[in-house]
């Protein structure tokens, strides 16, 4: 399902011998990782905690705070991502959650059984003017309904 490779210590060293000496380093070096093998597994956080000589509670810390970082599991090869601001929700955000949720059968955070999706709230895209919004693979969509909805999931 994944084209990326499962956990390798080799990969993961030398993310973190590429950061290590850079000031403020430790973000580019979660990012590169995550790019490396979808999400930021468990044990590149104690190769991150001793390239960086911090803690591994902080290297925790630091990825757990940025919700973009993904630390149980890699995300489906496509991810859904809707807007759950308020500005969304007063045009029908809602609704198009819950289709979608029924649609895909996932809640929040969920990945479909084969792999290809992965339902996500995300608090603003910044298509205020122009919701309910979501924002799939990268690419945002605007004024969603549940067939626009279904359409671009199916695709």
């Amino acid at each position: 399902m994944s084209l990326r490779p499962a956990f390798d210590s080799e990969i993961a060293q030398r993310i973190v011998a590429q950061f290590a000496s850079v000031p403020g380093g430790l973000l580019p070096a979660l990012h590169e990782m995550q790019a490396a093998f979808g999400y930021v597994p468990r044990e590149a956080l104690k190769l991150l905690a001793r390239g960086f000589n911090i803690t591994e509670a902080e290297a925790y810390g630091v990825a757990s705070f940025y919700h973009d970082f993904k630390l149980d599991h890699p995300p489906g090869k496509h991810v859904l991502k809707l807007c759950r601001a308020e500005a969304c929700q007063a045009v029908g955000a809602d609704a198009v959650a819950a289709h979608a949720k029924a649609h895909l059968k996932l809640d929040w955070g969920g990945t479909t059984p084969d792999g290809e999706w992965t339902l996500e709230p995300v608090f603003c895209l910044g298509l205020c003017a122009c919701g309910p919004s979501a924002m799939i693979d990268g690419e945002v969509h605007a004024r969603l309904d549940n067939a626009v909805l279904e359409k671009l999931v199916s695709r």
